[in-house]
């Protein structure tokens, strides 16, 4: 008699326990159609999905062999009978739409899980499978408050089906991280997303803590002049290119001589030094596309092995800021034509490229990379990206693409 038979394992992990099941299945000519292991803290859950065909003696003969087994490896056993209609609708499942739907936080507690996953279920998404993707907390980090701003913990849900509303999905994710001081990204499972290539960052407020053409302006001794419209600017109130040209005609005269001085005290973000060194390691290209300055963008491609650099050329005469660049100007239109340039050199396309960046001239390169992350950013930006990491480090887009701490490369 055919039969489909749902069998679940549970005990202390050890070796052996999945031969010691299989191999009285291979006995009995058994079909494997499902299979899947957990290991939480050296406990097992070993679930099988399996096709039987036989009498009815014979399958007492099976789930006995199948007890005595488990029983000399200290491993409960439960046996349970799945109907042909509820089998039918767990094959039905696989044309879904499949989704991963990623948890950033400085520590993860059941209130998050409890939120994030009420959200998931709300809109019809089923959870197949739920990962932890940053290493174990160790007895000492316990004891620190969660909000502890040097964590870092990501937990990965695979999930399925369509959304009815995705705008309301992404609404409700972002009024949830803004809430609880989280992250939460969601992304379709595709090939692409672990097949990634090139990675874009903007520089100032990104891959350094400051914008250094406010740092030029203190230097020139115009600082809160030019720092208001840089804000402006990134907030998507002032055209880029207009509040550029303003900025740039107030470091006239500015000694060439700071630039050395401002570039070494530079501070990288969080999570850049670690991040960068682990996509060259994974063969991945990096470039700076940048509405700041070549110098400092050359200057942290050494430093940090970055493969492009496009920013704006400082227009230097006889050792003085003129308060123009030479050029065409890097504004988001432009970091948007030069991403699509540098993935055709590459030969790759556009979906396989991730963009970073924190101001609203980020966002046409945020939106045409397959991946856009708006990295600490202002709220129109993040409002308007794919994607936001505002309460991690750079390094924090290693999680989303799947990349758990045990992968450390050395």
């Amino acid at each position: 008699m055919n039969e489909i038979l749902l069998i679940n394992a549970s005990g202390q992990d050890k070796p052996g326990v999945t031969y010691a099941i299989t191999q009285v299945l291979s006995q009995w000519d058994a079909r494997i159609l499902d299979i899947g292991q957990a290991v939480i803290h050296d406990t097992l859950a070993l679930g099988m999905l399996v096709s039987l065909d036989m009498q009815p003696e014979a399958r007492e003969q099976l789930l006995a062999a199948i007890r005595q087994a488990c029983a000399e490896q200290d491993i409960q056993v439960r046996f349970q009978s799945i109907s042909a209609d509820s089998y039918r609708h767990w094959v039905d499942q696989q044309g879904k739409a499949r989704h991963i739907v990623t948890l950033l936080a400085r520590q993860v507690t059941a209130a998050q899980i409890a939120e994030l996953t009420t959200i998931i279920s709300r809109h019809g998404l089923n959870i197949d499978s739920i990962n932890r993707l940053s290493g174990r907390v160790a007895l000492t980090d316990l004891e620190k408050p969660v909000q502890d701003e040097q964590g870092s913990a990501c937990v990965e849900f695979t999930v399925r089906g369509t959304p009815a509303d995705m705008l309301a999905l992404r609404a409700d994710f972002m009024e949830l991280s803004a809430r609880l001081n989280i992250d939460v990204a969601f992304q379709s499972d595709t090939v692409y997303r672990r097949n990634r290539r090139l990675v874009c960052f903007d520089m100032d407020s990104t891959l350094i803590e400051a914008e250094v053409i406010d740092e030029l302006a203190k230097a020139a001794g115009v600082g809160e002049q030019v720092a208001e419209i840089t804000e402006a600017a990134m907030r998507g109130e002032l055209d880029f290119k207009q509040s550029f040209a303003r900025r740039m005609a107030l470091l006239k005269g500015l000694d060439e001589s700071v630039l050395a001085g401002i570039a070494a005290q530079l501070r990288l973000t969080e999570g850049a030094e670690k991040l960068i060194s682990t996509l060259k390691k994974l063969g991945y290209k990096t470039a700076i596309l940048s509405g700041g300055f070549n110098y400092f963008g050359r200057y942290l491609q050494q430093k940090l092995g970055i493969d492009y650099v496009y920013a704006n050329e400082l227009d230097i005469v006889d050792g003085k800021v003129t308060g123009e660049v030479k050029g065409i100007v890097v504004d988001g239109q432009r970091k948007a034509e030069l991403l699509a340039m540098l993935a055709q050199q590459e030969g790759i396309t556009l979906e396989q490229v991730i963009a970073v960046g924190d101001g609203a001239n980020d966002l046409p390169m945020l939106s045409v990379a397959g991946l856009g992350v708006a990295f600490r950013a202002k709220p129109l930006v993040k409002a308007s990206a794919q994607h936001a990491i505002s309460n991690l480090g750079l390094d924090a887009i290693l999680y989303l693409l799947g990349f758990r701490e045990r992968d450390k490369l050395r």
